[in-house]
């Protein structure tokens, strides 16, 4: 982990967030600026800055989605629909330099998104 990086930070428990889910190899928690009704972030604990650098580590992208999965089932969105976003890079829209999924829904999401 990365000493002064926000989401190590809250991944250690120095910043506390409402952990909705979480095993040993991530932490969902909600979105401080929320883009739908339900937008939560699924973070490694494991620090790498963006899925360019993902690299040998597809498993745990996997139980990132799994937990994804997870609390999108009980925020009962699981059957209406979800979307799963890596933002990676500036351009993308990614603002904090630790990977992380953002699991999207509670309505209808347009496309194309952006």
């Amino acid at each position: 982990m990365e000493e002064s990086c926000l989401f190590c930070k809250i991944a250690r428990g120095e910043i506390p967030v409402q952990r909705l889910a979480e095993d040993e190899h991530a932490l969902a928690f909600p979105d401080l600026r929320p883009q739908a009704k339900v937008h939560v972030l699924v973070i490694p604990k494991e620090h790498f800055a963006s899925l360019k650098e993902a690299e040998g580590k597809w498993d745990l992208i996997g139980r990132m989605h799994a937990l994804a999965v997870r609390v999108a089932r009980e925020k009962g969105i699981d059957e209406s629909g979800f979307r799963t976003v890596f933002n990676t890079g500036p351009d993308a829209g990614q603002t904090v330099f630790h990977a992380h999924l953002h699991l999207l829904g509670g309505r209808a999401l347009g496309w194309p998104p952006g």
